[in-house]
């Protein structure tokens, strides 16, 4: 697949819906998915790790799933903090609507997928998890970053997991340079071939 199709807002191709079961938070799921959209037909690998290594996320307040696609990550997190309100924002419309119809397939309520820009940027988030878009190149990558980190709430993390040879090294330097002294960055753990990055903002 082209890796900038499922970057454009409106993918090429018909959107037909098609059944997708995966496991999630521990049970198996049935879903939709469709072509055009990032991982199409089930958990990636990087996802993967990343939900199996994170702790919970906060059991309450703003969490957010950067690239969200038909909504694995979203989706757990729903399943694991059902008090909280899940956020989830993607370029592509039909991962929009996909994780939203899949959050109602699940009668999860507290899941929002939209565009970045309709989320209030007042909001501040008490956990992001994101499997972010690397292929997007490096400079699109640091502003889809730089917009959503500072915007953590005191106390909060945010966890990205990050392939070793897609830049997961130097992109962990780079958060460290351009995030203020309020951030630590660090890297908590390898799977794979894969890094998990943390993102702390100080509690005061």
């Amino acid at each position: 697949m082209e890796s900038a199709h499922y970057f454009s807002a409106s993918p090429a191709g018909p959107f037909t819906r098609k059944p997708l079961t995966v496991e999630l938070a521990g049970e198996t799921r049935r879903l939709q998915t469709s072509s055009g959209i990032f991982s199409p037909d089930g958990i990636d690998k990087g996802t993967a790790v990343l939900l199996a290594e994170v702790p919970a996320p906060a059991p309450q307040g703003n969490l957010l799933d950067i690239g969200c696609g038909w909504g694995p990550i979203a989706l757990t997190m729903a399943l694991r903090a059902p008090h909280a309100q899940v956020y989830a924002v993607d370029v592509n419309e039909r991962c929009i609507t996909l994780t939203n119809e899949n959050a109602s397939l699940l009668g999860l309520g507290n899941v929002t997928a939209s565009t970045p820009e309709a989320v209030d940027p007042q909001l501040r988030f008490d956990t992001i998890w994101s499997n972010p878009p690397i292929r997007i190149g490096k400079d699109e990558l640091h502003s889809l970053l730089m917009l959503w980190l500072p915007r953590l709430a005191p106390g909060g993390s945010a966890w990205l997991v990050v392939q070793k040879n897609l830049g997961s090294d130097s992109l962990q330097r780079w958060l460290a340079e351009e995030l203020d002294d309020s951030f630590a960055v660090t890297r908590e753990s390898t799977s794979k071939s894969f890094r998990i990055l943390r993102v702390r903002k100080a509690s005061h």
